[in-house]
This record gives C-alpha cells, sequence and structure tokens, in this order.
C-alpha cells in the first residue's frame, strides 16, 4: 500500500467506481459509508452497471447514482464521459480493471485506486495515481479488502453493509399475501456451477413446513429462473410461494428481514439478506468463504469472519460447505469441470439433512 494520502483539502465531489456484479456492489456500502460519515458535506457518487442500481435504491449515503451498460457501446462512452469528465475531486476505483481505472483518471483530479501486483499486467497503474493499494484476492474478506482505501484516505472504517431501502412505508400487495411464518428460499445463482441440488431444496422445504414455516421463493424474471424454480415448487404443497419477478430489490430486502430465516447460496441476494440480520443459511461449495462468505451483522472487527475450510457461525451467518472425496474444498474455479455451466461435487454432496440441522440452531 503506498503511504496514506493527506487530502490537500475536503473533497466536495467524490466518486466511487464499483462495476462488478450485485454481491460486488453491495459490499462495496460500508466504504461508501465510511466516506460519507468522514465528509458529510461531500456529494458522493457511485458509478456502477446498469444492472446493478437496485441494490443501492434509497441509500441514505449516496447523493447520485450513475449508470452504464456492461457492454457499452460507443454512444454510451460518450454519454457517460460527458456525465463524469473533471466534475469530481476525488474519484475510487474499487477494482483494478482497466475500464474503471480509465474512468477515474478522467474524473477527478485526485485519484485513489487499486492496481495489480508488480508481477501482473497493469503494474504501472500506480504511477497515474495519488493513492494506490495493490489488489490481494486470495487472503481478504472483500470488505476488508475495499477497506483498504478508506485506510488508504486515512478515513475511519465502518463495516456495516446497507440495504437498498424502499421509499414506501406502506407494505406492497405481495408483502401482504405472506404468511406469519415463512423462510425465503433464493435457489438460482447466476452460475450453475454454485447450485445446489433440486432435491435437497425439496427435501429441506418440507421439513419447514412440517414446522409451520412456509416456503418464499425468490429470484429474478428471467424465464429460466421461473421454470427452475417452479421444477421445485410442483413437488411442493400448495401454499409454498414463488415471488420471483414480482418484488423490487427493496422490496425483498423487507420481505428477507420479516422471515424467520434465509437459505441460499453463494450469491448476491444471500449478501443481502446477511444485511438484514436475520439468521443466513449460506450453502458453499467452490466459493471460499474467507473471501467470499456473507458479512454477518453487528461484525465490526478488521480480520476476516470466516476461514477459507469448514461449516462455520458467526453472529447471524451460518456457512454450510460441501465436501469432496479430492479434499479440494474450496477450489475456488468454476465447477469441477471448469466453466459456469458445470455442476460441482461438493454441493452435490451435501445432504438436506445437514441443513436441517444448521436450520434447527438458527431457529433456536
Amino acid at each position: 500500500m503506498k503511504q496514506d494520502l493527506l487530502l490537500k483539502k475536503t473533497p466536495k465531489n467524490i466518486l466511487i467506481i464499483s462495476m462488478r456484479y450485485l454481491g460486488d456492489v453491495l459490499l462495496t456500502t460500508p466504504l461508501i459509508h465510511s466516506l460519507a460519515k468522514a465528509h458529510p458535506n461531500a456529494k458522493i457518487s457511485v458509478l456502477v452497471y446498469s444492472n446493478t442500481t437496485g441494490i443501492l435504491e434509497g441509500n441514505p449515503d449516496i447523493d447520485e447514482i450513475i449508470s452504464t451498460p456492461q457492454r457499452p457501446k460507443f454512444a454510451d462512452y460518450k454519454t457517460l464521459i460527458k456525465q463524469i469528465f473533471r466534475k469530481f475531486d476525488l474519484s475510487i476505483s474499487c477494482q483494478a480493471g482497466d475500464r474503471r481505472f480509465v474512468y477515474a483518471l478522467l474524473s477527478a483530479s485526485t485519484r485513489v485506486a487499486f492496481v495489480p501486483q508488480r508481477n501482473e499486467k497493469g503494474w504501472w497503474k500506480r504511477y497515474l495515481v495519488h493513492g494506490w493499494t495493490e489488489a490481494e484476492t486470495h487472503s481478504k474478506h472483500t470488505v476488508l479488502e475495499l477497506l483498504k482505501l478508506s485506510t488508504l484516505l486515512q478515513v475511519p472504517s465502518c463495516y456495516a453493509l446497507v440495504p437498498p431501502q424502499s421509499p414506501e412505508t406502506q407494505p406492497s400487495a405481495v408483502e401482504k399475501s405472506l404468511p406469519d411464518k415463512y423462510a425465503v428460499f433464493h435457489i438460482h445463482p447466476q452460475w450453475k456451477f454454485k447450485r445446489w441440488t433440486t432435491s435437497g431444496w425439496i427435501e429441506i422445504a418440507n421439513y419447514l413446513i412440517s414446522q409451520s414455516i412456509t416456503p418464499v421463493f425468490s429470484g429474478s424474471p428471467a424465464k429460466e429462473e421461473i421454470e427452475y424454480i417452479n421444477s421445485i415448487k410442483k413437488h411442493l404443497p400448495a401454499n409454498s410461494i414463488n415471488i420471483a419477478g414480482k418484488v423490487s430489490l427493496s422490496e425483498l430486502t423487507k420481505i428477507i428481514s420479516q422471515s424467520q430465516l434465509f437459505i441460499g447460496p453463494d450469491t448476491g441476494i444471500t449478501h443481502l439478506a446477511a444485511a438484514t440480520g436475520i439468521p443466513v443459511i449460506a450453502l458453499f461449495g467452490p466459493t471460499n468463504p474467507l473471501i467470499w462468505g456473507p458479512w454477518p451483522f453487528n461484525y465490526n472487527k478488521n480480520i476476516p469472519p470466516f476461514k477459507k475450510v469448514g461449516n462455520q457461525h458467526v453472529n447471524n451467518i451460518y456457512i454450510l460447505q460441501g465436501t469432496d472425496d479430492k479434499n479440494c474444498v474450496p477450489c475456488q474455479e468454476e465447477g469441477c469441470e471448469r466453466y459456469r455451466d458445470s455442476h460441482s461435487s461438493c454441493l452435490d454432496n451435501l445432504s438436506s439433512q445437514q441443513v436441517i440441522k444448521f436450520i434447527d440452531s438458527s431457529l433456536k
């Protein structure tokens, strides 16, 4: 890490660039909150991909959300550059990628960024910014990794995630239709190699029904996802509920916060559920929980909450890790066949009885 950066003057306009997936953007909110608290009079803007803006809805620390498509065309670049060019006193790039780095250079006179390590391509980027820290992708939890940027700026770190919030005070129609006791299942991650088994979901759903807790399935409006949920729901009693595609992320946050528990794989919605404070059972396979485990509610330490291997419980988070005969968990690869639509033996081997044991513990 470069020597801590002492700003010559208090920034009035700050741009935070976080251009990755939904969960990554949510994990940036402790950094955003740290900066907002340290600079209460500054206008804080956040640059994200268009399909992740919902995760920042109602965030009180953010004055402006600037979005761009994940695969922009020339006209999109032109529009974005016009929006950000020299409009900020301070820009902060939360990833080391080229596009984010260029946006940081163009947008502000003072730039802080993650940069590749010296033995990696792009190591020279450190010479074009005023403050930098090397990206460490294998040894720190992502929240703590991002907070290295606040340390660089001599800003005290705040550790809590800030989930999306709806301005509506009245419950939505979906919320009104839910029973008093329910559990939220998020069963369809973006990539197949993170999925658990359909038989497992059916068995734990039936177990919760036997405990008078209704399964509520969340998801996006994507046709494939809804069909996947329905393929499981058809094996369950009629009172199980599918709300996929029917609520916004802020509405889903409220629904999860009023549930008995949440169960899901390594996905952005599992991170969102963790931020509500309710019990969360996270089903992990190839992914390293030391880096990507859901951030526990009220966890305020500058040390990773989870280890790399093993079933773990910290505050409201229960991590249940699948196993494999090859002793390769977590491999940090895209499944056993090394592509996103591959299966993962470790998750295939995770039994419903193991999950039920964690359910019983979380409901005590």
